[in-house]
């Protein structure tokens, strides 16, 4: 696994110099720390047994940090920049990921896709938008009972209250909250929603209108 995860950052690094994956002013101090952002999830989920769609997987915090520490759980990676999806791509089979599929395409559209749509047991996101917003792009995705896994900062409260519509047009619920340290006191935090009903058809709505007019 170091092996992987060192094999990783090169490859990181290197694409770095050409697409900006990550800030180049503090690259070395951030690596580290997105990577321990990524599995800290592992502290208080066990992954082995599901299946697992990630959304916005850009440079591949968390997705696939957590393919690499859990090799036999398959991973479904959305990233609709082309550059991105090629680098996830190359860094899968690098490094022999086996457990990786990469689809390049707009979440909005996969949620309209009977082969993804209610197909996973969890979904995971960081750094990508607000939550009502990522509540239209998860949930459809999830099987009953399944799991949205969103990583958030200090202002996660206000993102839940400004999220009820939300959970409640989309049927889910937050269940739990985990509060760590990254860098400061309690600065991160991974918000869990439980899919308790069904997401109405009608969503996700076309490309693009979920960030436009969240619920």
């Amino acid at each position: 696994m170091e092996y992987n995860v060192n094999r990783f950052i090169e490859l990181l690094l290197d694409e770095n110099t050409r697409q900006n994956l990550v800030s180049r002013k503090s690259i070395d101090d951030e690596v580290p720390k997105h990577i321990e952002d990524s599995i800290k999830i592992l502290d208080y989920i066990s992954l082995e047994n599901k299946n697992i769609v990630d959304i916005g997987s850009g440079a591949g915090f968390p997705a696939l940090v957590l393919a690499i520490s859990c090799p036999g759980v398959p991973f479904t990676l959305v990233e609709s920049d082309l550059k991105k999806s090629k680098f996830l791509e190359k860094v899968s089979t690098e490094i022999n990921l086996n457990n990786v599929e990469v689809v390049r395409t707009r979440v909005e559209e996969l949620g309209q896709n009977q082969a993804y749509r209610g197909s996973f047991d969890i979904c995971t996101c960081r750094a990508v938008a607000a939550m009502n917003i990522l509540l239209e792009y998860g949930l459809p995705l999830l099987k009953p009972g399944g799991r949205l896994l969103l990583w958030k900062g200090r202002n996660y409260q206000q993102e839940i209250t400004e999220a009820q519509k939300a959970l409640e047009i989309l049927g889910g619920k937050v269940t739990d909250i985990y509060l760590y340290n990254l860098i400061e006191d309690r600065d991160r935090t991974i918000v869990v929603v439980e899919k308790k009903g069904e997401t109405p058809a009608k969503y996700p709505r076309r490309v693009g209108i979920p960030g436009k007019r969240p619920l």
